[in-house]
């Protein structure tokens, strides 16, 4: 895997294929291997990256967790496409991916090909017991990795099996629990609240959700999704939290015509 150096952390990332750059947003935690099962499709007619978020994967640990939120992850967007001056690009994100790809459709335009946002996080219309969530998940009483994403992972494949090993596993380490954590107990908070910047959003947008998903449950989330982007498409699947991974055949089946007819 490549890596590029940015202010915070080196972030190692995927980069297959040749053409209109399509880059890949994975959600918390998780990591580049999330999206095994379509890079190779996509990379027929894309040139696919996809990131490491720093302290997940392969880049490496932050050193302070202080600054750590959604807003960070978006700044290291920004740096990555600077770094290696990427021209507008396709993206797809998932969960944290989805809200920071949002973010910057949001605030540049420019930057931004098409979206495909598959259970964006920043939809959510918070209650008590959504707070309460995330309150439990940034404390040290959150379920493990591998407990949360065997229960938002309903379909059972090749790449999702990898993907609860990884639970299990990597992403079990303290430093990535506390990454973790730090995450969620940021999410409630008003500035990641996307909905009042989603009018500004003119990227063609497909928002792709899971029909048995707990976590952003499309009944909730993709319908306030949509009210704040009437002219996306919205697709739903009888999957989790991770389409691409649960029935990637599915997925790319809406997916490859949407981005096609934007590149």
């Amino acid at each position: 895997m490549p890596v590029v150096k940015l202010s915070a952390s080196l972030v190692h990332y995927t980069d297959y294929g040749h053409g209109a750059p399509l880059i890949l947003l994975h959600a918390n935690p998780g990591d580049s291997q999330d999206f095994a099962a379509i890079i190779p499709i996509l990379a027929r007619n894309y040139r696919v990256l996809a990131l490491d978020w720093p302290g997940y994967g392969q880049s490496s640990t932050l050193s302070s967790l202080e600054d750590t939120s959604v807003l960070f992850f978006y700044r290291v967007l920004r740096e990555f496409m600077a770094s290696l001056d990427l021209p507008s690009a396709h993206f797809i994100g998932n969960s944290v991916g989805g809200s920071v790809a949002a973010r910057l459709a949001s605030e540049v335009p420019a930057a931004v090909r098409a979206l495909v946002l598959v259970a964006p996080g920043g939809f959510t219309p918070h209650t008590w017991f959504t707070r309460a969530f995330c309150r439990l998940q940034g404390s040290r009483f959150s379920l493990s990795p591998r407990r949360l994403a065997g229960f938002y992972l309903k379909q059972r494949t090749t790449t999702t099996a990898a993907m609860l090993q990884r639970a299990a596993g990597e992403q079990a380490s303290p430093a990535c629990v506390a990454l973790n954590r730090a995450l969620w107990r940021g999410f409630p908070l008003p500035v990641n609240d996307l909905r009042p910047a989603a009018q500004r959003i003119k990227a063609p947008t497909m928002l792709m959700f899971g029909a048995h998903d707990p976590v952003i449950p499309a009944n909730k989330d993709g319908r306030e999704a949509y009210r704040c982007l009437p002219g996306a498409q919205l697709v739903i699947l009888p999957t989790g939290h991770a389409p691409f991974a649960e029935l990637p055949e599915q997925f790319l089946a809406w997916v490859e015509p949407f981005l096609a007819s934007y590149t």
